[in-house]
């Protein structure tokens, strides 16, 4: 078990996931929970190389048994986890009658339900030491979906209305809860592989985003944020 403090990463994908995890590697053993394992070799390579510690955990987050099984190996090979990050999303698009109840379902498992369990996962250990931060990333979806969203939007609002019960639950407890709307379109390969005419500062990067996070999860007590924004400047809102 390492003897640094632990951040967990919950849906670690090249973008966002992949940044979340660098950043954090700075101060904390980061445990790395995707489905897909072996595709976070690399990333986790990566880390050692630079000094940090990983651990890398597949699992699929829309079943509970899975995330019971994750934080249990977590808790084993580093420890509690202080910082929980979770970043898991499906983003399907469609409109009500173009949506199918599975695809609904589903991504509202991964979107909502599965924060849910990952938070109880983390919060009594939290509690205990009456200190640690969970972090959400949202969507405008969550505030302000397009028509297109009848799954996506859904799943949104549902992860910021557990932020809010929480952080109302949880702050005066000494645990910091905040939700990210991530505002814009993230730089990665499959945007510009799908929108090739897109311009850098059209698009977030995924170093930026990361930082504000690092900032979230290290505010002084008497001025935590709740609900905070991050969007490109040329990002019309």
């Amino acid at each position: 078990m390492t003897v640094k403090r632990v951040a967990t990463v919950i849906g670690v994908g090249p973008g966002l996931g992949a940044a979340l995890a660098h950043r954090f590697a700075a101060g904390y053993a980061v445990a790395l929970v995707a489905r897909n394992g072996e595709k976070l070799i690399k990333l986790a390579r990566e880390i050692t190389a630079a000094g940090g510690t990983s651990l890398v955990v597949p699992a699929d987050v829309s079943k509970e048994q899975e995330i019971v099984g994750a934080f249990e190996r977590i808790r084993r090979e580093l420890g509690d986890t202080d910082v929980l990050l979770y970043n898991a999303a499906m983003r399907p698009f469609g409109a009500l009658m173009d949506t199918k109840p599975s695809t609904f379902e589903n991504t509202w498992r991964v979107g909502s339900f599965g924060a849910f369990l990952a938070a109880q996962q983390v919060v009594p250990a939290m509690l205990q030491k009456r200190h640690g931060v969970i972090l959400f990333t949202g969507a405008t979806a969550g505030v302000k979906p397009f028509a297109t969203s009848a799954a996506f939007g859904p799943a949104k609002f549902a992860m910021r209305g557990l932020a809010h019960v929480m952080a109302r639950d949880l702050g005066p407890k000494g645990i910091h809860v905040a939700w990210i709307n991530v505002d814009g379109a993230i730089d990665t390969p499959v945007i510009r592989q799908r929108f090739p005419q897109i311009k850098d500062e059209d698009m977030l990067k995924p170093s930026a985003i990361a930082e504000t996070y690092w900032h979230l999860a290290h505010q002084d007590p008497s001025a935590w944020t709740l609900d905070i924004d991050v969007r490109p400047f040329r990002e019309t809102f």
